[in-house]
């Protein structure tokens, strides 16, 4: 069975559009990718980064686990030179399991829906240009709704 995954790529460090690149074609080694969304830059969030991102979201398809996913998007990481020193610190590549079908997980190590994704605009811009009629699952907004209520006042801007 196959299950729709949405992920979020983004990095801050080294050739931003580069690194994207790459962990696309990478995510296309190992999945069927059914979507991209355009790429945005975008301010660090979290407050510790401190340069600028490029962001984009992928949906996949796979009948992969949500666990055997984690662990071949952190082997995608590691190859494009990720490290984990700093939570929200500035990174080569992150990517983040937003959605994994209908799915509800949490653990320690993974939480699907991804619990950030209302505070982020650079997260709910392109998921309402990818999804604009679908509702998070849990709030039971759509992404519009979320989007003109979210706090995060940082800048978001498509990137050419």
């Amino acid at each position: 069975m196959q299950t729709e995954v949405v992920l979020c790529l983004g990095g801050n460090k080294g050739d931003r559009e580069k690194l994207l690149s790459r962990a696309v074609e990478s995510l296309c080694s190992r999945f069927q990718l059914v979507k991209l969304s355009p790429i945005y830059e975008t301010e660090a969030w979290g407050g510790v980064a401190k340069g600028k991102f490029l962001n984009q979201l992928a949906v996949i398809s796979t009948s992969w686990s949500a666990w055997e996913v984690l662990e071949a998007i952190q082997e995608i990481e590691a190859e494009l030179g990720r490290t984990r020193e700093e939570p929200w610190g500035d990174r080569t590549m992150d990517i983040d399991i937003l959605f994994y079908g209908e799915e509800f997980i949490d653990t320690e190590k993974l939480k699907v829906p991804h619990p950030f994704i209302a505070e982020r605009k650079f997260v709910l811009v392109p998921l309402l240009e990818l999804f604009p009629d679908r509702k998070h699952p849990i709030s039971g907004k759509t992404f519009a709704q979320m989007l003109r209520e979210s706090e995060d006042k940082s800048e978001i801007e498509p990137y050419f």
